[in-house]
């Protein structure tokens, strides 16, 4: 489970940011509105929840909520200091899943998360899963399984692996792949530990690792799903 958090206090956000990734969420931070405009504009798809705080350096969490919605229909939740009744109704009414007043408890933030996702997930049960031949990507869960048993994907295997899905009949070349990826820890994600991490997934997920069907090489090119039933 992807989330973008948007909050221009440092503290707070690597607090949550901590808090987060130990809950086993994959957290992008961004301090301000237009770097969290451009993340969103070029990874989209591959964010599955945003936490907004209404007031920004630069702008608004309202605008990013608007923003969000214009592009499809995913969840986000407002941290704000505000909490009086016009500015929690404009926020509902601009789209918002959820509003939740600072200070707060991380149980809470997690609770509401967890409710906003079990909406989604009811509202677009068929939106959830990915099959894959014989493996399934379950993205409320952040989650993949093979013959119906969780073949234990990390963060960021599962953000490369999503990836593929989500590109079905295209060609990625490595750097297109770098630049989708995520480090969840912060680290550098380089051409070097993208090879090993296809080669995990290919453990995890192929039959045969050494003749790969689902991720195949594209010799000079890059790397493409197999030619293998998938359904979005």
């Amino acid at each position: 489970m992807r989330i973008l958090l948007v909050e221009d206090d440092k503290t707070i956000a690597s607090g949550l940011e901590y808090s987060l990734t130990q809950e086993q969420y994959a957290i992008k931070v961004c301090h301000d509105f237009m770097s969290a405009k451009e993340i969103i504009s070029n990874h989209f798809d591959n964010i599955d929840l945003f936490l907004f705080d209404l007031s920004l350096p630069d702008g608004s969490g309202y605008d990013l909520c608007k923003w969000v919605k214009s592009l499809g229909d995913k969840p986000v939740i407002f941290l704000t200091a505000v909490d009086d009744e016009v500015n929690v109704v404009m926020g509902l009414d601009m789209g918002a899943d959820d509003y939740i007043t600072k200070p707060f408890r991380i149980r809470e933030l997690l609770s509401r998360i967890k409710s906003v996702l079990r909406r989604y997930q009811r509202q677009h049960p068929d939106h959830s899963l990915i099959p894959i031949g014989p493996v399934q990507i379950n993205t409320m869960e952040g989650k993949a399984y093979k013959n119906g048993r969780d073949v234990g994907l990390t963060a960021l295997e599962y953000r490369l692996f999503l990836i593929f899905a989500n590109h079905k009949g295209q060609i990625l070349s490595r750097s297109q792949l770098l630049e989708q990826i995520w480090d969840v820890a912060g680290d550098f994600v380089n051409d070097n530990t993208l090879t090993v991490y296809i080669k995990r997934l290919r453990e995890k997920l192929e039959d045969n690792p050494s003749q790969p069907v689902i991720i195949k090489t594209v010799r000079g090119l890059g790397y493409r799903l197999g030619d293998i039933d998938v359904q979005k």
